[in-house]
């Protein structure tokens, strides 16, 4: 019996490079889902233009229409519910949503974030990284619950860090390697081998007691 394709939606605020890895990943046949919407709180957002070339349906809500965050949310949540999503991805998606409205999807959304959780929850992170003096720096793949970058890892990519790095030449280091952890992790999660349980992330059954790791032959524990 045939299975039919996960059916996934993306939030993005910005140009959508993690997107854009997506789609390309599925071009390639190497992530079987159905992309169902794509959504942004910004309605000239880059990620749109690309969802719109790849047929994908598009939703822009302007947050200043709303009375409050919690209203935008909830209706943001609603939407994408009528879209047919089992899956949500954050891709950039700048930001913090409420707890409630999220809810119903915790086990089900994730977020790719700059930094090698828990260091460097929130915004510029890459310099951080380097007014630390960090030896490394990567990405990490997280599983979204009501605290800010801080729901259980799933898995992470790192780099180290090198002497001739200020924050944008590291941003753009590090660029390529979330734009193979993100579909990684997706296809993963859809193919039911990486899971919730609700308490920690499992990965072909097994408790996963650090995330996964990016090498060369994908996604290790």
């Amino acid at each position: 019996m045939t299975v039919a394709p996960a059916k996934v939606a993306v939030l993005a605020s910005g140009r959508g490079s993690n997107l854009a890895a997506l789609l390309d990943a599925h071009a390639r046949g190497e992530l079987p889902v159905e992309f169902v919407l794509v959504g942004s709180d910004k309605a000239a957002a880059p990620a749109l233009r690309l969802a719109e070339a790849a047929g994908i349906p598009t939703l822009a809500l302007d947050p200043r229409s709303y009375p409050d965050r919690r209203a935008f949310d909830f209706d943001l949540f609603a939407r994408i519910a009528a879209s047919g999503a089992e899956w949500l991805v954050l891709a950039g998606f700048m930001r913090v949503l409420d707890g409630e409205a999220l809810q119903p999807w915790v086990g089900r959304i994730i977020n790719i974030h700059p930094s090698l959780l828990p260091k460097y929850r929130g915004l510029h992170t890459h310099r951080r990284a380097l007014e630390a003096c960090d030896a490394e720096h990567g990405a990490s793949v997280h599983f979204v619950t009501a605290e800010l970058d801080g729901g259980p890892v799933i898995a992470q990519a790192c780099l180290s860090i090198e002497a001739g790095d200020d924050e944008e030449r590291l941003a753009q280091r590090l660029l390529p390697l979330e734009h193979r952890l993100l579909p990684e992790v997706l296809r993963l999660l859809t193919e039911g081998r990486l899971r919730w349980d609700g308490q920690a992330p499992r990965f072909d059954g097994q408790l996963l007691t650090a995330p996964l790791r990016l090498g060369d032959r994908g996604l290790q524990p």
